[in-house]
C-alpha cells in the first residue's frame, strides 16, 4: 500500500516530467502544450495508482473483485488517442499535429511508468522526448529530402504537357503528376500539377515564368 508521501511524489514528478515536454511543445506555437502535457502525464500516473490500490485490495481480500492494473492503464492509452486525433489538423495539402499527438501519448506511457514506481524509466523515457524533440530537429533541417509542390494553373485554351515538362525541368524539378480540366462554356483549362524537387527552392522565379505565359489566368501554389 502506497504512503501518502509516496503517492505525492509520484503526482509531483509526473507533473515535472510531462510540463518540461509541455513547454518545449508551447514554446513551438503547438495546440498541445505545458498545460495539456502535464495534466495528461499527472492523469496517467494518478491512474496507475488508482490501478495499484484497488490491485492491493484484491490481493488483502480474496472476497474483493479482483482488478488486473494493466487493464486501467491500457484505458489510459485509449483516451490518449481521442486527444492526439484532436491535435491532428490537415491544413490545406499538409498534416500537422502529428509530433504533437505522439508526445501526448508518449507523456502518457511516462505517467504509468512514475504511478508505477518506475522513477529512472520515466525520467529517461522524458530525456528521449527531449532529444528527440530539440536535438534531432537540428539534425533533420539538415537531412536531404524530396520536396512536394502543388500547382494550379488555369489558362484559356490549352498548353501542351511538353511545355510544363521543359518548364519545370529547367529549375531542376521534375512533375510527379499532372491531372487535367476543362470548362467546355469558358474554353478554360485547368492543369493540377504535382513537381518534386530534391531541395526547397524559392518559387518566386517559376512563378513569373508561368505567369509570363500569356493564356496563363490564374496560378496557385501550395506546398
Amino acid at each position: 500500500m502506497l504512503s501518502e508521501k509516496e503517492i505525492i511524489v509520484r503526482l509531483v514528478l509526473g507533473a515535472i516530467l510531462g510540463g518540461i515536454i509541455g513547454f518545449e511543445r508551447q514554446t513551438h506555437g503547438r495546440s498541445a502544450g505545458f498545460r495539456t502535457q502535464l495534466l495528461v502525464c499527472v492523469a496517467s500516473v494518478l491512474i496507475m495508482i488508482v490501478s495499484e490500490y484497488y490491485h492491493h485490495l484484491s490481493y488483502m481480500d480474496p472476497s474483493y473483485i479482483r482488478v488486473d492494473p494493466g487493464r486501467i492503464a491500457a484505458g489510459a492509452i485509449t483516451g490518449v488517442g481521442f486527444l492526439g486525433a484532436g491535435v491532428i489538423l490537415r491544413m490545406g495539402i499538409t498534416i500537422q499535429g502529428l509530433t504533437t499527438a505522439a508526445c501526448l501519448w508518449m507523456v502518457s506511457v511516462i505517467g504509468l511508468a512514475v504511478g508505477g514506481g518506475l522513477y529512472l524509466a520515466g525520467t529517461a523515457a522524458c530525456a528521449i522526448t527531449l532529444f528527440s524533440l530539440l536535438g534531432l530537429r537540428i539534425v533533420e533541417r539538415k537531412m536531404p529530402r524530396i520536396v512536394y509542390k502543388f500547382f494550379t494553373i488555369t489558362a484559356d485554351g490549352s498548353i501542351d504537357e511538353e511545355r510544363w515538362e521543359s518548364l519545370f525541368k529547367s529549375h531542376n524539378s521534375r512533375i510527379s503528376n499532372i491531372d487535367y480540366e476543362r470548362d467546355i462554356l469558358k474554353g478554360e483549362s485547368t492543369y493540377n500539377i504535382t513537381i518534386s524537387l530534391k531541395h526547397d527552392i524559392p518559387m518566386k522565379t517559376i512563378l513569373d515564368e508561368i505567369s509570363s505565359i500569356t493564356s496563363v489566368k490564374r496560378v496557385t501554389i501550395k506546398g
